[in-house]
């Protein structure tokens, strides 16, 4: 059997999440009421309340993305009248318009992403729950990719931006944000929140404990 790797944690050591200074925890002292020697923040070995936190969010999450669906997220008016449309339904007009490259980036940005986002956090926050040690080098790796993509969702509420100034500038008709811009911004806003309250050091304890007991 093979040597349990030597963590911080294993180590009775504790890093700061502010200042990243590494400290020891003395003998017998409390682990729960220390704080960093250095800038003086509260030191704990896990982020306190990572998965209750993270799913509070992810639920809230999932409220705010369908009327970010349902909704018209813009409303375009000229002299034939105004017209309102979903995501998808600007998904599906840039698709017969010939335009399928914007399509694509809208569709990945604003509809794909976020729901693979949402599903990556519930399978790592089962997974924990469950105390899985199934491929914990892939699962970090999923929880790396939702980090790096998370600000990319946002796509969708820069194009609309843009397309409000361009269109009132040219005078002939007018483009103005739908509520569903509204939801899908807090939406965004609350799945970056998710990503970062979870800890993805909780993947690898488990590991420790299922080598634990099997000493």
């Amino acid at each position: 059997m093979m040597n349990q790797a030597l963590t911080a944690r294993n180590a009775s050591m504790v890093p700061c999440h502010r200042c990243h200074l590494l400290s020891q925890i003395p003998p017998g002292g409390n682990r729960y009421g220390m704080a960093c020697p250095r800038c003086g923040t509260a030191l704990h070995q896990r982020k306190p309340d990572s998965l209750p936190r993270t799913w509070a969010l992810v639920i809230a999450a999932i409220v705010f993305y369908i009327p970010a669906m349902v909704l018209p997220i813009s409303t375009t008016t000229t002299f034939a009248g105004a017209q309102s449309d979903t995501i998808m339904s600007g998904v599906i007009y840039f698709i017969h318009s010939g335009s399928w490259h914007i399509a694509l980036v809208i569709f990945v940005a604003s509809i794909l992403v976020p729901i693979l986002k949402l599903l990556i956090l519930m399978f790592l926050l089962i997974s924990v729950r469950l105390k899985s040690t199934w491929r914990p080098l892939d699962s970090t790796r999923l929880y790396r990719i939702i980090e790096l993509i998370g600000k990319w969702s946002m796509v969708d509420i820069y194009v609309i931006t843009i397309m409000m100034a361009l269109i009132k500038l040219g005078g002939l008709a007018s483009f103005d944000a739908g509520p569903a811009a509204v939801f899908f911004g807090t939406m965004v806003v609350i799945t970056m929140f998710a990503a970062m309250s979870f800890d993805p050091r909780l993947i690898w304890d488990c590991m420790e404990e299922n080598h634990d007991s099997g000493k």
